[in-house]
């Protein structure tokens, strides 16, 4: 289920609101043990998601770094490499 939770910082051009939304999700999703709440829970689970998504952006608004950023495109490569070392093609 975590799988889907990618690093978001020092990228170019910055996370998008949809990349943190969806990493919030998959979060909340991994801590409740649920990836569809019950109509019980269903308000818990998204005000959990909005208090992530809150807490992610005032993260990556915070953190510094004197890196170069990121490449989307290099990252998506190095993840493709792992992956058929790990798996075969």
């Amino acid at each position: 289920m975590c799988r889907n939770i990618r690093v978001l910082h020092n990228f170019e051009p910055a996370a998008s609101e949809d990349e943190i939304q969806a990493a919030a999700v998959q979060y909340v999703r991994k801590v409740s043990g649920s990836t569809h709440p019950s109509a019980a829970n269903q308000e818990a689970f998204d005000t959990a998601v909005e208090a992530v998504v809150e807490a992610t952006r005032t993260l990556l608004e915070a953190l510094v770094t004197k890196a170069p950023p990121r490449d989307r495109e290099v990252e998506a490569a190095k993840a493709r490499e792992r992956s058929a070392a790990r798996f075969g093609r």
